[in-house]
């Protein structure tokens, strides 16, 4: 596997640093990451892969926007999308922890949500839950953000980015006993 060197930062976007920032911390600690997508349809996977060197940290994804997959692939509770609907925190807790299972990897982030024009599920565009895997446990985090469809997809991998890397960073500090938190 490529190592990502902290030159070989990508000039296009804020968002690419970001990734650029968590494969290198990834990758100083030896562990991995994979993605769970729904209202990012994959960006957030590309925007991993397109730093050199990102299989040295990025184990893969799953795209599961329809909610069948969801419950099929990333063994989503349907109990959870009864009760809660998959625009929720307990969606996004749920498809975090079951893609780190899936894959293996050390760290999983998911991303839930109404990218727009239309609400969901009576939650307006620009509601986004964010899930937060790790050996620590589960975390969420809610996201109200503003804009066209594109805006708010943009915005919720910049996000996920950030909230993944601060969470690293704490070393995976969930609530006592991995229980599940919220950051917001």
């Amino acid at each position: 596997m490529d190592q990502v060197s902290e030159t070989e930062r990508p000039e296009d976007s804020a968002t690419a640093t970001l990734a650029m920032g968590l494969h290198v911390l990834l990758q100083a600690r030896g562990e991995t990451v994979a993605t769970a997508e729904s209202l990012t349809g994959g960006l957030l996977a590309a925007i991993l892969t397109d730093a050199p060197g990102a299989s040295g940290s990025y184990v893969g994804g799953v795209v599961a926007y329809a909610t069948d997959l969801k419950v099929g692939l990333l063994d989503v509770p349907r109990a959870v999308v009864e009760e809660h609907g998959v625009v929720s925190a307990e969606c996004a807790a749920a498809m975090a922890r079951g893609v780190r299972e899936l894959t293996g990897a050390d760290w999983a982030v998911s991303t839930t949500g109404v990218a727009g024009p239309a609400p969901q599920e009576d939650r307006p565009a620009g509601t986004v839950f964010l899930g937060l895997a790790g050996p620590g446990g589960v975390r969420t985090e809610r996201l109200g953000l503003e804009g066209n469809r594109h805006t708010i997809r943009e915005s919720t991998c910049a996000s996920a980015l950030s909230a993944l890397s601060a969470m690293i960073e704490s070393d995976g500090r969930a609530a006592a006993a991995g229980e599940e938190t919220a950051l917001r």
